[in-house]
């Protein structure tokens, strides 16, 4: 199953190439996604845990992560197991950013494999679908997190002069992914695509 997409971030590219490189704030920001740390062959453990209805997957596995500064490329290889749903998963993905003004355009082509329980949602579509409600609440946490240091600079510039060092802000919370809602806007989009693909 193939799953292109594009969004924007509002942020110049040298911030969001940075952010991009930060695996753990990448992972914060994906709703039901868990950074585990790096691993000695320097791949990235992760877990990636939703519910929709009554299915539930917790999918926990690894990924290799390749940045290309020449042409502001990342390739992403990864695979996980839902060993409670006997479910597997594979994805390749590329990511390509670019600058749009004073934002970021960013493409991504994934190629995903999937056996077991979940592989019925990646034949009804509904998948992508849900694939698109994840990218716009990816992309609102980015940009909540991409806009702390701004936001840091601003308020130490405008702060009169103390002895007392200023606490350091939390970072931002990512928000947590909720099945209800996850599942009724991917619902209402891909319906509307059935209707949209029906002859007048």
């Amino acid at each position: 199953m193939k799953i292109s997409q594009e969004f924007t971030v509002a942020r110049p590219l040298p911030d969001v190439w940075a952010f991009f490189h930060d695996v753990p704030k990448v992972a914060a920001c994906l709703p039901g996604a868990e950074y585990l740390g790096p691993k000695e062959d320097g791949k990235h453990a992760g877990k990636v845990s939703s519910k929709i209805g009554p299915f539930q997957t917790s999918f926990e596995g690894e990924a290799a992560v390749v940045y290309s500064d020449a042409d502001h490329t990342i390739h992403v290889d990864g695979k996980g197991v839902d060993k409670k749903g006997a479910s597997r998963g594979k994805m390749v993905m590329d990511c390509r950013l670019e600058p749009a003004g004073e934002a970021t355009k960013v493409s991504v082509d994934a190629d995903i494999q999937l056996s077991g329980t979940i592989a019925q949602f990646g034949r009804t579509g509904l998948l992508t679908e849900i694939a698109n409600v994840l990218v716009a609440d990816f992309v609102r946490n980015a940009e909540a997190e991409l806009v702390q240091p701004a936001s840091l600079a601003a308020d130490a510039d405008a702060a009169p002069a103390t002895d007392a060092s200023p606490a350091p802000r939390a970072p931002a919370a990512a928000r947590p992914i909720s099945a209800f809602a996850l599942f009724m806007a991917a619902l209402k989009s891909w319906l509307r695509s059935l209707f949209q693909r029906r002859p007048a």
